[in-house]
């Protein structure tokens, strides 16, 4: 079994940026009324807005999700595998960790609002337990179009992420000059469709040529800067509220050409990457981030809130002025609780992570999909309920929303469901990974989201340590 670490490290780089980035910004102020509000950093202090040139990260993210799915799917196919399920299995892979963090969200929200807790306040919580969720309709995506996208880059390569790229800026142009409505959507997948896409090339050693990459990172650093200098683009690349025009909402040219420079910049680094993360000192430390990523990128929100109640509703965290000298300076104890807070949290969710990854080789399919056209839908269901979470948060206008919730669970249920048959059908040589009764399970190259798992054999008899994916 095989990683490249350097994937393994990006996807923990951004979930550890984005996780600091939001703990960054998120200040708390007391109100006289002993209610709490967050103002908008961003919109407050508006030299932080740099700031998020730094913590905008996940365009790597979706770099090196383009790199694994890519080998991931072209073992599959060479194998046989139908791509109905190679897409369910992934989709599951996101799907079962959000449902369960979906599920104990909205179980919170409908408790707080039946007793009476204030709407304001039920409605900023349940929007920061929801702000991290616009990253998981976009990928859920990408990764059902995953078969279709690998396809046209083995026919066109290069050309397919330009391609994107410039339908992309003709959507900007039409939604930010024409005001065009609608248009711009398309740009969620478009532009974070590129690193995706760039991902399928890099593994394929298209992207090799050290000029490319330097022409990338200098090219589009150039373009961005020449998109937020003399274009309509703010510099901040995440929403801020007081903005026409803005980088995410959905994403602009400028985000595009941001992706383009981070990925030339990830590309040279490469090499020297690699050889510091060859040494097991090194990696023993990002392992462990790499395989909780999906559980960092829920929850990393609720030692928020949990400090919130601890040290603002009872008076105890000193208020200076909001964006004053001390109050940067006591952003670092601040740091420090919530990451002691979130570690904590990690391990108390330990049993909940071996029950979803149980969870998940129960409901991969052993036969193959008969009823893709639900598994389909369903997608589209969650996709749909995903994205209302993503814009209003689990307690819209303070109330439990249970249209979202039903078409979420839905959707989820008809995407388990799509599968039926029990003869085996599986492709030749695609890992397996025994569990207690002996059952193989399919293994492939996926992101992390479910816990690490590893098989120890021990005499005759394999154990289920857990799940040792395979890239």
């Amino acid at each position: 079994m095989t990683r490249d670490r350097y994937i393994d490290f990006l996807r923990a780089l951004a979930i550890c940026l984005v996780v600091l980035g939001h703990w960054l910004i998120t200040g708390l102020v007391r109100r006289p009324d002993g209610t709490i509000s967050a103002p908008e950093l961003l919109a407050t202090v508006h030299w932080t807005q740099w700031l998020t040139l730094g913590f905008q990260i996940m365009p790597l993210f979706f770099l090196a999700g383009g790199y694994a799915a890519g080998g991931s799917w072209a073992r599959w196919s060479a194998a046989g595998g139908e791509a109905a399920v190679w897409v369910r299995g992934r989709a599951l892979r996101l799907l079962l960790p959000t449902a369960a963090y979906a599920g104990l969200v909205l179980l919170a929200v409908a408790v707080c609002a039946g007793v009476g807790v204030d709407p304001g306040t039920l409605a900023l919580v349940g929007w920061a337990l929801g702000m991290q969720f616009w990253f998981l309709p976009v990928y859920l995506l990408l990764s059902a179009l995953t078969p279709a996208l690998h396809a046209a880059h083995r026919r066109w390569g290069l050309l397919v992420p330009v391609a994107m790229g410039v339908v992309a800026v003709v959507a900007d142009v039409l939604t930010v000059a024409a005001h065009t409505p609608y248009v711009g959507q398309v740009d969620y997948v478009l532009v974070w469709g590129v690193p995706y896409q760039l991902g399928f090339c890099w593994r394929d050693g298209l992207l090799t040529p050290r000029r490319l990459q330097l022409a990338m990172a200098a090219g589009g650093a150039a373009a961005f800067a020449a998109l937020v200098g003399f274009g309509p683009f703010p510099v901040s690349l995440i929403l801020v509220s007081d903005e026409t025009v803005s980088n995410t909402n959905p994403p602009s040219a400028a985000m595009l050409a941001w992706a383009v420079a981070q990925t030339g910049l990830c590309l040279l680094l490469a090499p020297a990457a690699r050889r510091l993360l060859a040494r097991d000192r090194v990696w023993r430390w990002v392992r462990p981030v790499g395989g909780a990523s999906m559980t960092l990128y829920l929850w990393h929100m609720v030692p928020v809130l949990v400090l919130a109640a601890v040290l603002y509703l009872t008076d105890l965290a000193p208020e200076p002025a909001y964006g004053a000298g001390l109050w940067w300076l006591l952003r670092l104890p601040w740091l420090l609780l919530l990451s002691t807070v979130l570690v904590g949290l990690v391990l108390l969710l330990r049993p909940l992570e071996r029950g979803l990854t149980q969870a998940y080789l129960r409901t991969r399919p052993d036969g193959p999909v008969r009823r893709p056209v639900l598994g389909g839908l369903g997608l589209v269901a969650c996709v749909v309920a995903l994205a209302r979470w993503a814009v209003t948060g689990f307690a819209y206008q303070g109330r439990f929303q249970p249209l979202p919730a039903l078409l979420f669970a839905l959707g989820a249920a008809l995407v388990v469901l799509a599968v039926s048959g029990s003869a085996a059908h599986r492709p030749h040589g695609v890992g397996n990974v025994q569990l207690g009764g002996g059952r193989p399970a399919q293994a492939e190259a996926v992101e992390p989201a479910l816990p690490e798992v590893q098989v120890v054999r021990r005499g005759e008899t394999s154990y289920t340590v857990g799940f040792q994916e395979k890239r």
